[in-house]
C-alpha cells in the first residue's frame, strides 16, 4: 500500500479539527498536508501530485469557496476531488460550493467511519 499512498490536503482554520480529521487520514494511510486557511494551502498546488482536497468553508486570507475556484482554476487540478467539510448545511451554501467546484459535502461533526466512506466515493 505505501507505494500507492495517496496525498490529501486539508485545509481548516481550527488546530483541533486539523489534528482530529489529519489523525483519522493518516490512520488510514493518506499523506496528509495541512494548512490553516486557503492561501497557506496554495503551496500545495504548486504542482505536486495531490488526490484530494478537504477544506473548511469559513476561514481567514482565502475562504473555501476561494480556495476552491482558485484551485479548479488550474489545469492540473480541474479534475481533483474536492470535499467541503463545514458546520454548514444550508442548501445556499453546498449549491455555492457545487458551482465553485466541489466535489462532495460534509457536515461537521461527522464520525471517522462517515468520513472514509466519503473518501472512498470521490477517490477513485
Amino acid at each position: 500500500m505505501n507505494q500507492e499512498r495517496r496525498t490529501v490536503v486539508f485545509v481548516d482554520d481550527s488546530a483541533s479539527v486539523r489534528e482530529a480529521v489529519g489523525c483519522v487520514l493518516q490512520q488510514n494511510g493518506f499523506v496528509v498536508l495541512k494548512a490553516g486557511d486557503g492561501q497557506e494551502s496554495l503551496k500545495y498546488f504548486e504542482g505536486l501530485p495531490v488526490d484530494l482536497l478537504i477544506t473548511d468553508l469559513h476561514m481567514p486570507h482565502m475562504n473555501g469557496i476561494e480556495l476552491i475556484q482558485t484551485v479548479r482554476s488550474s489545469s492540473q487540478y480541474k479534475h481533483l476531488p474536492i470535499l467541503v467539510l463545514t458546520t454548514e448545511s444550508q442548501f445556499e451554501q453546498k449549491m455555492e460550493a457545487k458551482r465553485a467546484g466541489a466535489t462532495g459535502w460534509l457536515v461537521k461533526p461527522f464520525t471517522p467511519e462517515k468520513l472514509m466512506a466519503i473518501i472512498r466515493r470521490v477517490i477513485h
